[in-house]
């Protein structure tokens, strides 16, 4: 069941309201059965994934308090039913074809079949959710769930269950115990961030995507400066989808009396890749931090081991995202940034202070974010390109020099007619505004909340209509799945 489908906004609204008037000692029980229903949407079977992945991470919180010696055995083993089922679905056939091509290297044939395994929404969303609270048991961080249905809930709860964010059980966990009242407040600060979620994502993220899709779909063809305006285009997409799903989860669990995390912070004005990567999908980085790096000594054995724990750490990122190569060179593009980023620190601060530039400026800041852009910009060519091969082709048709189809009328002619590329134009500057405000803490949303009850209620009814309007659907154009649904 999509966010940005008719069933949800019949789903959602009825979920609510049964929620707020039901006791509140069977609401948890209520919220189970509907996430559980939600994910059934999509594959009725796959709930039982959803169920094992619970019940082992249930039991193994359970035998760590009562077993402290055999504690790592028991993380252990978690880790590994878990993680051997999200191998099956996600990477059997990725490490069948990937052991294939290493015999044919050293000249031996092998006819090894392929498993048509349809990867199940979101597994690995939830898969790390669940074993993120096994670690924080055995860390001690929080005391073993003893209810079975309340810690059920917490890993399938439904608006963050397939694509994050990836909450933490000292957060979410919490909350579930202790259901809300309605509050109206609440209620209209979670409409809010809904509608503006539905705008990222119907408006903005699949309008973009044809152009994208048009373009990246005959790169010989849209050679050039087509491929390069549409890889920024495509760092929008990404971003505007994705956020518009964290941001829906966001307004409709905050309608229920949940507050998930924030997932993005404006990560495009971000002055570094590092910086990039604390501001974009805020809750796998910091999985990845706590759960990987620190496990791995972090910064605390020398910089060599650092550097090597942040590669590892990218290039695990890379394989989360996909079982594919160009994933895996993705993550280890955006680990070398990095790397090298903390490498030429000391060069670039001299550098700094030789030539007197003030760091806090508006110009140095503008230079820095330009350049992070594009080097992350550079780099969603292998997240977007359909395979290794195809990305590589990709960066070499961009090379060919056609400046003018940004002026000759050409661009009009990627699946966008002058209108709809103009509008995603402006959408794209609205998000820019709105996210730039933000960096500054200035949140329009807190700002409408303050305005006259009818000039708020003016405002969000004009945001319906312009969603209705401008947004991409209907009978001619199926509801577009989340990008991040894949992973």
């Amino acid at each position: 069941m999509l966010f940005n489908s008719g069933k949800f906004l019949i789903f959602f609204p009825i979920v609510t309201l049964i929620y707020f008037i039901l006791p509140k000692k069977i609401r948890q029980y209520w919220l189970l059965i509907a996430s559980w229903y939600f994910y059934m949407c999509w594959n009725a079977g796959y709930i039982v994934l959803i169920l094992y992945s619970t019940v082992i991470t249930y039991i193994s919180g359970l035998l760590i308090e009562k077993n402290k010696l055999k504690k790592k055995f028991i993380v252990a083993g978690s880790f590994i039913l878990n993680l051997a089922v999200l191998f099956y679905f996600k990477y059997f056939n990725f490490g069948l074809g990937m052991l294939t091509k290493l015999l044919a290297y050293i000249h031996v044939s092998v006819n090894v079949p392929q498993f048509d395994v349809i990867l199940p929404v979101g597994i690995s969303f939830f898969t790390f959710q669940a074993l993120s609270y096994t670690v924080d048991v055995y860390r001690g961080d929080i005391y073993a769930e003893k209810n079975f249905f309340k810690y059920a809930l917490f890993v399938s709860f439904f608006p963050q269950l397939v694509a994050g964010p990836i909450e933490r059980s000292k957060n979410l966990l919490k909350q579930i115990s202790e259901p809300k009242t309605f509050d109206y407040d609440r209620t209209r600060d979670g409409i809010l961030l809904m509608l503006w979620g539905y705008f990222l994502k119907m408006v903005l993220a699949d309008r973009i995507a044809i152009f994208v899709d048009t373009v990246y779909g005959d790169v010989s063809v849209y050679s050039g400066y087509y491929i390069a305006l549409a890889t920024i285009l495509f760092a929008f997409q990404i971003y505007c989808d994705f956020a518009g799903y964290s941001i829906i989860a966001m307004g409709t669990a905050r309608i229920i009396g949940i507050q998930l995390m924030d997932n993005f912070e404006s990560p495009y004005f971000a002055t570094s890749v590092a910086e990039f990567w604390r501001r974009w999908h805020i809750s796998l980085t910091s999985w990845f931090r706590d759960y990987l790096y620190i496990p791995l000594g972090g910064n605390k054995k020398g910089k060599i081991r650092k550097y090597a724990n942040e590669m590892i750490v990218f290039l695990a990122s890379g394989l989360w995202h996909g079982a594919s190569v160009s994933f895996v060179i993705w993550g280890g593009l955006n680990g070398l940034y990095q790397v090298a980023g903390e490498i030429l620190q000391p060069f670039k601060s001299k550098l700094v202070k030789m030539l007197h530039i003030d760091k806090e400026s508006i110009g140095h800041k503008f230079i820095c974010t330009f350049i992070t852009f594009i080097l992350v910009d550079f780099t969603w060519i292998f997240f977007r390109a359909d395979s290794t091969g195809a990305s590589f082709y990709t960066i070499k048709m961009m090379a060919v020099n056609n400046p003018w189809v940004l002026f000759d009328g050409s661009i009009y002619k990627c699946g966008l007619d002058q209108k709809n590329y103009w509008l995603m134009i402006c959408g794209i500057l609205l998000l820019l505004i709105v996210d730039f405000l933000k960096s500054r803490k200035i949140v329009i949303r807190k700002i409408v909340a303050k305005q006259h009850v009818a000039l708020r209620w003016l405002i969000i009814d004009m945001a319906i209509i312009v969603l209705l309007i401008l947004g991409i659907w209907g009978s001619t154009y199926d509801a577009v799945n989340f990008i991040y649904f894949q992973f």
